[in-house]
């Protein structure tokens, strides 16, 4: 259960202030697909990382299965994210001296948990169409193919909460699907709560539910 209570996020940028969310309230059931639409500028980024524990609200709280994310400190949000979130980044986030396999494995070997993580990573990245490209470094590999190991990072620890950020955004139509499919296979198998920014209406008609932002209000829902 993610629930969001009265979330507001300000920047002051000097010369006044902009208020990016205005108090958000959302509950998102355990095991929902939720996709958060909006047009750009409207806080869809900005809600998916304080979701996340990326950023601190200005005010207001962000509760996952009852704990306030919102009290916790650096070191204990790095932790709570390592058990329980997924988060898909849309700049990738690779590193760029690890191979599409270790970059993977990376955070199953964080969490103590490698026993049997290049087998995981190959399936994944097999998942996700990278069939072959597993000793290649970020460099090697096309944008979308960047975006294809971030995601088999984000499911290597099968997390009971994925958040993604334009997670097809820079993917064709035939592998758009393919990374769908990966989607609802893990929301299906796992019980997986995701909550995925997007623009695309394939991927929000997919969803359970849309939820749309518009100047950091939530207007429908």
């Amino acid at each position: 259960m993610i629930q969001v209570r009265a979330l507001t996020k300000s920047i002051d940028t000097g010369t006044h202030r902009v208020d990016i969310l205005k108090g958000i309230d959302l509950e998102i059931p355990k095991g929902q697909f939720a996709a958060i639409m909006g047009p750009s500028g409207s806080g869809k980024s900005t809600l998916l990382g304080l979701l996340a524990g990326l950023d601190f609200p200005t005010s207001g709280q962000v509760l996952l299965d009852g704990e306030d994310i919102t009290r916790l400190s650096e070191d204990d949000m790095a932790l709570l994210r390592g058990r329980k979130i997924g988060f898909v980044f849309q700049s990738y986030h690779l590193l760029p001296t690890l191979t599409a396999e270790e970059n993977v494995v990376l955070p199953m070997e964080l969490a103590g948990n490698a026993t049997g993580g290049r087998e995981r990573a190959r399936e994944l990245l097999d998942r996700v169409g990278l069939k072959g490209r597993f000793d290649h470094y970020p460099v090697q590999l096309s944008g979308g193919e960047q975006q294809r190991v971030a995601l088999a990072r984000a499911f290597a620890l099968r997390p009971p909460i994925l958040l993604a950020d334009e997670p097809t955004g820079n993917l064709d139509s035939a592998t758009g699907k393919v990374v769908l499919d990966l989607l609802l296979a893990l929301n299906r198998e796992q019980g997986a709560t995701m909550v995925l920014v997007t623009h695309e209406q394939a991927l929000a008609e997919s969803a359970d539910r849309r939820i749309v932002l518009h100047d950091g209000l939530v207007v429908s829902q």
